[in-house]
């Protein structure tokens, strides 16, 4: 790994236990300039995930709780009456911030959900027809339940492909559940997690991002299985030229994460379900993670 993401790892995965391949994916998220989507049951620590990275970073961090009543103003802010000036003044939403963790997303209804796409998608606020910029960098980091949880809307395929990658954490295993179980508050752990890189260190690495090399046949390669989406025999809607930019992208990121200046097939074969998984569109009972990886298995990776 990268200095930088070994710092972070490190410090992260004290807080977050047994759950390396969880921090990575969200180090390559944050790398990247993208957004994480965290699809998991409750307990599992997706808060603390997003928590503990912003404070390892020492970035400014807001957590929005998606409920049924959340309205869009509650998200990205609105003018107000001053009484003083007899003016109307706009007052920011949780959304101007650089980590914002939009708990249990899919609990807040499509209307709301739709008042990130702009702030995702573009970096700012439009109200009342003015357009606000929002800090840089800024990074998204969703949590959703399963849908087969009570109380949920399945989040619109427009949503889902602003997120550079769904992920899971998972349950730990006995020993490092035997830790967590001790320590009892992990809250109280990632709220004493202290800084250990700064804001040019991210920028610094998101700068190396734009400088990984990748070869031509390896991108001829996930044009190829990007392809191989739309032909499945499962799948209503494959994967779009923007999901192969956004698999192109995460592959670089995880190169700089793993202290190299070129993407290798390994990056590709790491990252094509936690990138792909959530936009493709299947039949009633198909399983993206296996329709993608018979893709990946029978179509010729490169050397």
């Amino acid at each position: 790994m990268s200095e930088l993401a070994k710092t972070l790892s490190t410090t992260v995965g004290n807080v977050l236990r047994g759950k390396d391949d969880a921090i990575e994916q969200a180090l390559v998220a944050l790398f990247a300039g993208g957004h994480l989507l965290i699809e998991d049951h409750p307990g599992v620590g997706k808060t603390l995930l997003a928590r503990a990275l912003a404070r390892a970073l020492d970035l400014p961090f807001q957590r929005l709780q998606c409920t049924a009543d959340l309205l869009p103003a509650d998200v990205v802010g609105g003018h107000v009456y001053n009484p003083r000036s007899g003016e109307l003044t706009f007052r920011q939403g949780p959304v101007f911030t650089s980590v914002l963790l939009a708990d249990e997303l899919n609990r807040t209804p499509p209307r709301t959900q739709s008042a990130l796409l702009e702030c995702m998608a573009e970096r700012s606020v439009t109200v009342d027809r003015q357009t606000h910029a929002l800090p840089e960098p800024f990074f998204v980091v969703a949590t959703q339940n399963p849908h087969s949880a009570a109380g949920t809307y399945p989040l619109p395929e427009n949503q889902l492909d602003r997120f550079l990658l769904r992920i899971a954490i998972g349950y730990p295993d006995p020993e490092h559940e035997a830790a967590i179980v001790a320590a009892e508050d992990g809250h109280r752990l990632a709220a004493e997690v202290r800084p250990v890189a700064a804001l040019k260190d991210l920028l610094a690495a998101r700068a190396q991002v734009d400088a990984v090399r990748c070869a031509p046949e390896l991108v001829a390669f996930v044009v190829e299985l990007a392809n191989r989406t739309r032909r499945a025999p499962d799948s209503h809607l494959g994967v779009s030229p923007r999901g192969a930019q956004m698999l192109h992208r995460a592959c670089r990121a995880r190169a700089v994460v793993h202290g190299r200046d070129y993407v290798v097939p390994d990056d590709v074969r790491a990252l094509l379900v936690p990138a792909w998984g959530h936009r493709l569109s299947l039949r009633t009972g198909a399983d993206a993670a296996a329709v993608l990886h018979e893709i990946l298995a029978t179509t010729n990776m490169p050397e």
